[in-house]
């Protein structure tokens, strides 16, 4: 078959009616089989397309016939295979973005240089500068000999980069030059209007002078933008390639480098694991700081506070299940709110006192212009893979949705994170309690996780100040603790209650009275390290709730500015629920 002839053209020309233009040119390039993109503009044309020579010149025809565009000179080259996938016609703003006002190559551009004039410039030696005005990633592939580059990511940059040239240069010969020309034709005026009184543009850009000279004086290729990446000096397709995770392009001597691998990484973009989970872990923690940045409870809400119906309430009525898993309050508030719509099922319908309630279902506490109560939202993301997330969770913020809690929460904040993701945690911390929690990234790690926790088969590590000194350096509690919860969601110790076993060790016994402790709960129930070391007359410094004497506090979270509870989940270990090997994460706040 014979091979394809690519275009690439740009001519500053007004132009007027572009919609009907590009609908017309659309239909007629894919009528042609052509392939690639053309921008139009107010300020012009520029195009690279491909296709069966007969097709491509029937396309430039009809474009010279077009008010303004008689002069347009394409470049050709061939190639083997189709470089583009599809046809594109698009209306710009500008042909070429620059970001300038004022610069209007139809009117004004530099003098331009041809391709035999520069190269008998570098025969000759003469003294010019030759500037690159291409981005770096281009510059990478080629270019003439002992040119500067700006340092570029986008051509937009331009103006701002040629600010850093020295001023001695604003004197001096110039000449610029970029793939094709048309960069040039607006780099060069505001470079005149900035100071440089000699400029040139190399007409035709790098293209053409490979054309006209063969290429001598420059070195490498020349970065294309379609599939071919790259052409070498007779206009053919380079062995140069572009990495498909980061779009770098890539030389021949980076495709043997071990860390190219051409799914996913080229020496530019490589990183290690470690490297990449940073770099996950910061962009976590900017989203994290976003989603914070104005508490999410701050503002009046519909609160919908889910209520389930446990075995023990099936058949009852609504308002026995209300009144029977929130005694703290009065029945016949729970009535007033339910005669007043306060109460809704799972379909958002109203219910009535007289509901009959089935084990399993969902009902709601509707609470209209709910806010929050502040709370620490300096949450780090210690470790993350494909199966688990470990963090360091601050205090005071409750772990999940409760009470006066629904937005202002770990579990909120960290689903607004990580959507569409679900994270479920594989055990809790109390509201007061800071350090670190571990949540499995999908239902299948999490079956793999949790039941390691039921099982007593992960290790706790936790660092707590106390009040008092104990009398041994090592000692043991195994005061089984109620299930259901007391007043304010409080525990206490309960003789039917669930067994409890809490490790003690003491660091240092401080002057002022208080100890430090490390502490291993080798149970995992409610407030368990609390309610042991209350009951055995060593509360913890800060709390509010188990207090001394055995007395119990009316709040169960803290205010946010009020002294922190002085306990701390400093360490966990467990099975990676992926690979089965034991892993250890510990949190780097001291107490």
């Amino acid at each position: 078959m014979p091979p394809f002839t690519n275009i690439s053209a740009y001519l500053f020309a007004p132009l007027k009616e572009l919609k009907g233009l590009r609908d017309t040119l659309k239909a007629d390039c894919r009528r042609w089989g052509l392939k690639g993109t053309i921008l139009l503009s107010t300020e012009g044309i520029n195009l690279f397309v491909a296709g069966r020579r007969e097709n491509v010149d029937a396309l430039v025809d009809q474009l010279r016939i077009l008010p303004g565009l008689g002069a347009l000179n394409p470049k050709y080259s061939e190639s083997g295979h189709q470089p583009f996938t599809r046809m594109l016609v698009k209306i710009k703003k500008e042909i070429i973005a620059f970001g300038v006002q004022g610069i209007d190559p139809s009117q004004h551009t530099s003098p331009k240089l041809g391709a035999k004039r520069l190269k008998q410039w570098l025969d000759e030696g003469r003294k010019i500068t030759l500037l690159d005005t291409r981005n770096d990633y281009e510059v990478k592939l080629g270019s003439f000999k002992n040119a500067k580059s700006v340092g570029i990511r986008h051509f937009r940059e331009f103006p701002n980069a040629i600010q850093a040239l020295p001023e001695s240069l604003k004197n001096t010969p110039i000449v610029m030059f970029c793939t094709g020309g048309i960069r040039c034709e607006k780099a060069g005026p505001y470079m005149e209007s900035q100071g440089f009184k000699n400029i040139f543009q190399l007409d035709g850009g790098i293209l053409k002078y490979f054309e006209e000279t063969g290429g001598e004086h420059y070195e490498g290729g020349c970065f294309v933008f379609d599939q071919r990446v790259a052409v070498d000096p007779a206009l053919t397709e380079s062995e140069d390639t572009q990495c498909f995770h980061c779009l770098e392009p890539l030389s021949a001597q980076d495709q043997k480098d071990p860390r190219y691998q051409p799914a996913t990484s080229c020496p530019h973009c490589f990183k290690t694991p470690e490297e990449s989970m940073a770099e996950l872990i910061r962009r976590r923690h900017l989203r994290i700081r976003e989603i914070t940045t104005s508490l999410p409870g701050a503002l009046p809400y519909v609160n919908y506070r889910p209520l389930k119906v446990s075995a023990k309430h099936d058949q009852k009525t609504l308002i026995e299940f209300v009144a029977g898993i929130l005694p703290h309050t009065d029945r016949t508030h729970w009535e007033d709110e339910m005669s007043q719509g306060g109460f809704v099922d799972s379909q958002y319908v109203k219910v009535s006192a007289g509901q009959i309630v089935r084990s399993g279902e969902r009902y709601y506490h509707v609470i209209p212009h709910t806010t929050e109560p502040e709370v620490n939202v300096e949450i780090e993301i210690i470790f993350e893979d494909d199966a688990i997330v470990v963090v360091n969770k601050p205090a005071p913020l409750p772990s999940h949705p409760s009470g006066r809690y629904h937005r202002n929460t770990l579990h909120w904040i960290l689903k607004q994170v990580y959507h569409p993701t679900i994270l479920r945690p594989a055990h809790r911390l109390d509201a007061n309690t800071s350090g670190v929690m571990v949540f499995s990234k999908s239902k299948r790690f999490a079956t793999q996780l949790q039941p390691q926790f039921a099982k007593g088969e992960v290790e706790k590590i936790y660092l707590a100040t106390v009040q008092g000194h104990p009398d041994e350096d090592e000692f043991r509690c195994e005061l089984p603790i109620s299930s259901s919860p007391q007043e304010v969601g409080t525990r206490t110790i309960d003789d039917r209650g669930l067994k409890s076993i809490t490790h003690f060790k003491v660091i240092k016994r401080n002057s002022d009275g208080t100890s430090e402790l490390e502490i291993r709960p080798l149970t995992g129930r409610t407030n368990q390290i609390r309610v042991h070391l209350w009951k055995l007359g060593f509360p913890i410094v800060g709390e509010w709730v188990y207090l001394p004497q055995e007395q119990l506090g009316s709040v169960q979270t803290q205010p946010l500015h009020s002294p922190p509870l002085r306990l701390h989940a400093h360490k966990i270990r467990f099975s990676h629920p992926q690979s089965q090997i034991p892993v250890e994460f510990q949190s780097a706040t001291k107490l």
